[in-house]
């Protein structure tokens, strides 16, 4: 990784945990708030508010360095065969987007329990993270993406951990193969909505990757394993 893009990412982890604002754009992020938010959303049987609950814990730190109020969580807990992707707009309590996502290669087969900051690892990273800058690649249009979390998830960028459409993120694969394809770490989505995803979470949203990973709340300064 560059000094340039070290520098960048410390300031954004520095600029999170300053100021550290007390609640969901502005209220009081009690969990009453919080639960009453995930019902607004309608996500009472599609995500648990365990992990909805860590989830917002760690989006309020992000309020100093965050640009837009739209947040993803994906819940690599869940298998592939099922939408695990979800797309919050905070303002107006809406679920936005609700679909497929695959893991990395290394992280596991149908269901996701390994994972690594590591270059060349092939697998997921867990933690927060920035949405960046868009760009057209090798997947085609693609977002790419700061993490947030040191040593979790921070050489995301060197990584090239990015979201992407992929044609292996589709009921089609999983008809024929009982599972998703799976990438080198990229959160990648189903082709046919990722550019609509991509521009409304671009240039400064939260995303929060979630996993069965009991070292990963020990060492997040984003939530406490509670």
């Amino acid at each position: 990784m560059s000094i340039s893009v070290r520098i960048v990412i410390s300031i954004l982890i520095i600029l999170a945990f300053s100021g550290m604002s007390s609640g969901i754009t502005g209220k009081t992020g009690n969990d009453a708030e919080i639960k009453s938010l995930w019902l607004e959303c309608k996500l009472d049987k599609l995500l648990s508010y365990d992990i909805f609950r860590k989830a917002v814990d760690g989006y309020r730190l992000t309020d100093n360095v965050r640009k837009k109020n739209i947040f993803t969580i994906i819940d690599f807990s869940k298998p592939s065969t099922e939408k695990r992707c979800f797309v919050i707009d905070i303002d107006n309590r809406k679920l936005l987007y609700h679909c497929l996502v695959a893991h990395g290669r290394n992280s596991g087969d149908n269901t996701a329990d390994s994972f690594s900051n590591k270059p060349e690892s092939l697998k997921s990273s867990l933690g927060f993270y920035l949405t960046a800058e868009t760009y057209s690649g090798k997947h085609g249009y693609s977002l790419r993406l700061d993490g947030l979390e040191k040593n979790i998830n921070d050489n995301a960028r060197s990584r090239e951990i990015v979201i992407h459409g992929a044609d292996y993120v589709s009921q089609e694969f999983i008809d024929k193969y009982g599972r998703l394809g799976r990438s080198w770490g990229c959160p990648a989505l189903p082709t046919e909505i990722t550019k609509e995803v991509i521009d409304r979470i671009s240039k400064g949203s939260c995303l929060f990757i979630y996993g069965k990973d009991d070292s990963y709340p020990e060492h997040s300064a984003f939530i406490k394993n509670k």
